[in-house]
């Protein structure tokens, strides 16, 4: 469904590997991206660790703030996989085996001919009142309660959830970009770069440096909703480029 205001998210990725660089995040940035392209904005990322008070005082400041939330990690069967646990207590409720779930996962192992264990039924637990995120890779669903979306760690667990969730979405207008290229270093669109920002305030302007080995560059991204600000912006900062270089020019004459 589309909406015709700003529809926001935030993102809450939940392990101690993270933060001690055992692993390497792979899902914030395929969340953003498509995110982006179904015009929801993902303004905030935060990552913590498995800690519960750490994983609630972030869920609650990040649901109460944003439209939709999305966590990944912590909801398999081990000890540290204390998500669940941590999103019944943000929103006040018990955590518990949902029967739907056991039933879900106790056929699948029944199906490969292993044991259903305690440690495996504890992915069968979710707060009260969430509903299923289908996971087609794993069968150990996903949950989302309120507008919180939990999902799992494993990128491609995560990214066939994600698929699951996206069409329930509400959606905003759409992002649109457009990028100039520079050859010029920050320091020296700087300034001129901030008048046209402060000129055109409907649109958002980033610039990237890039560095060749001996050179610097710069890549101008200009962001918004509206195609017609996008188009002005650009031609202030095509022109801001053309009197840089017509000076330049200037001194080597």
């Amino acid at each position: 469904m589309s909406d015709t205001r700003s529809v926001t998210a935030a993102a809450l990725a939940i392990g101690d590997e993270l933060l001690s660089g055992r692993t390497r995040d792979k899902n914030i940035g395929h969340l953003a991206e498509l995110l982006t392209a179904a015009g929801i904005e993902l303004q905030e990322v935060r990552i913590v660790p498995d800690e519960r008070d750490r994983i609630v005082e972030a869920l609650n400041a990040l649901r109460s703030r944003y439209d939709y939330v999305f966590t990944s990690g912590g909801i398999g069967p081990t000890h540290d996989d204390i998500t669940a646990d941590a999103v019944a207590a943000a929103f006040g409720v018990e955590c518990t085996h949902d029967a739907a779930a056991l039933a879900l996962l106790g056929a699948h192992y029944a199906e490969r001919g292993l044991e259903f264990t305690e440690a495996r039924r504890r992915m069968a637990r979710m707060p009260v009142g969430a509903k299923h995120i289908d996971n087609p890779v794993s069968r150990a669903p996903g949950f989302v309660i309120g507008n919180v979306h939990v999902m799992a760690g494993v990128p491609s667990v995560f990214q066939a959830m994600l698929d699951n969730v996206l069409p329930t979405l509400n959606t905003g207008v759409k992002i649109l970009s457009d990028k100039v290229s520079c050859p010029y270093g920050e320091g020296d669109i700087g300034d001129p770069l901030s008048a046209i920002a402060k000129a055109h305030p409907d649109v958002n302007i980033g610039s990237y440096p890039r560095f060749s080995g001996d050179s610097f560059s710069t890549e101008i991204v200009i962001r918004g909703r509206d195609s017609v600000a996008i188009r002005a912006a650009r031609r202030d900062v095509e022109a801001m480029l053309s009197e840089i270089t017509s000076k330049l020019t200037k001194k080597d004459v």
